[in-house]
């Protein structure tokens, strides 16, 4: 505010959305309390599990978008909230019952020299 009693709105941007909403819906929390999501983990909701508890519509839009598996950074995109607070929300979601993951296979070794070589004949007839 200045001394003349007019507020100053310039720093507010509107592009910038809402900050107090992830803030709320997370209680303040920047890691999930149970689970570790990378961004190709993919999340399936649970059938037949019913909230003990009121969810945020955020969460209720989760286990909707999650009735075929979906992986972390898609809802993080649907939803358009930060990667952080959606894994927050997941991991509610998870000790709630209501979702469970499926972690991406990792790889157990390196493709095969062979594997590479006929990958670049594949790319070179095309």
């Amino acid at each position: 505010m200045h001394s003349s009693g007019v507020v100053d709105e310039a720093w507010y941007d509107d592009d910038a959305g809402p900050v107090a909403r992830p803030y709320t819906m997370t209680g303040g929390r920047t890691a999930p309390t149970r689970g570790e999501f990378d961004l190709i983990s993919l999340v399936v909701a649970r059938r037949g599990v019913a909230p003990r508890t009121p969810l945020f519509p955020e969460q209720a839009r989760i286990v909707e978008l999650c009735h075929h598996p979906v992986s972390v950074a898609e809802v993080a995109a649907e939803l358009d909230l930060p990667l952080g607070t959606v894994r927050v929300l997941l991991g509610d979601l998870l000790t709630a019952g209501l979702v469970e993951t499926h972690e991406p296979p990792m790889l157990s070794e390196l493709p095969t020299e062979h594997l590479l070589e006929a990958i670049l004949v594949g790319l070179r007839a095309l």
